[in-house]
């Protein structure tokens, strides 16, 4: 072979390596960048009580702290109705300390001492009776009065066995089912007082956490009910970006991985942490750019945003940079 042909080859060849190695160190020094959109959480906040709007102390744009108050519906109702369960209570407790301690002493002499007197009567009608039985047919007493002293004697004997079982009863205390019935009124009467407690103090209404006001909905004097949208509060953390990578840099990506996300309106790129990755593949969506095909098949990721600021809106554009591997 003629040695020109030869250093030829050799030339190419060496090019060839070299261009290679050219082309793996500047593809290796690239950085993987792929493109999201500012995810924003929003809450819709409302009161969990119906009621007359009282005040709004907020407006659109407002910054609030998580415990901050926002705004008071007219609480009247509601102290009237925890002044009504405070007064129930009260009186069903005293109800269900009665019964736990039982019958006055008082009540239980009174009892025995009504017995006492029953049971004298009861004596003096049969003796009576008695008597009227021995002379009645002898001409000295009558058959009417006969009658008479058996029904003031079955009387007495009645009254006597009413006497005995109050007594016996006072004597005994409560039913263990009646002190039952009476405890269970009695945590029922405290589960209203505590409800009563919650409704009224569900008439103020507080910021869930750390935010900025989207919307005003409502005017005070408006009548909302439970649940009714009252503000919508954007929260200001944690500020995440929704974004999505295609599989062959699936391994870059590991959440924990730090990241750049760099905006048009800003100069210095925020820092970021991969915090999850998709486990499941879906399209590019629509609105997310990338440089592959958009009906390629991507996994979708999230990037938590550690020095987010009020520049970064709902929803904004951004790109995720960092260094490939």
């Amino acid at each position: 072979m003629n040695k020109k042909i030869v250093v030829a080859i050799i030339l190419v060849t060496v090019c060839l390596v070299a261009g290679f190695a050219l082309y793996q160190t500047r593809h290796q020094s690239e950085e993987l960048q792929f493109s999201g959109n500012v995810d924003i959480r929003q809450v819709n906040v409302a009161f969990r009580v119906g009621g007359r709007l009282k005040t709004l102390q907020v407006d659109e744009g407002a910054q609030v702290k998580a415990g901050d108050v926002l705004g008071e519906l007219d609480d009247q109702p509601y102290r009237i109705a925890l002044a009504d369960a405070q007064a129930n209570n009260a009186a069903l407790e005293a109800h269900n300390m009665l019964y736990k301690k039982g019958y006055r002493k008082e009540d239980i002499q009174q009892a025995k001492a009504n017995l006492n007197t029953r049971l004298a009567a009861l004596l003096n009608a049969s003796q009576l009776l008695q008597r009227q039985q021995k002379i009645t047919g002898t001409g000295a007493g009558s058959q009417r009065s006969l009658d008479d002293a058996q029904s003031g004697y079955d009387q007495a004997t009645a009254q006597v066995d009413a006497a005995r079982q109050q007594y016996l009863a006072l004597s005994h205390g409560y039913r263990p089912e009646e002190i039952a019935e009476v405890a269970a009124n009695r945590q029922r009467a405290a589960a209203q007082l505590n409800n009563a407690e919650l409704q009224l103090a569900d008439t103020v209404l507080k910021a869930p956490s750390n935010g900025i006001i989207l919307t005003r909905a409502v005017e005070p004097g408006s009548m909302l009910t439970a649940g009714s949208t009252a503000l919508t509060l954007s929260l200001t953390e944690p500020v995440w970006v929704r974004a999505y990578v295609a599989e062959p840099d699936l391994g870059k990506v590991a959440p924990g991985t730090r990241v750049k996300v760099i905006t048009d309106s800003r100069k210095e790129p925020y820092n970021g942490v991969i915090g999850f990755v998709s486990p499941t593949a879906e399209f590019t969506p629509k609105n997310v750019e990338t440089s592959d095909l958009r009906t390629a098949l991507v996994y979708r990721l999230r990037v938590i945003v550690e020095n987010a600021d009020t520049q970064l809106r709902q929803g904004m554009p951004v790109t995720i940079k960092l260094a490939a591997h």
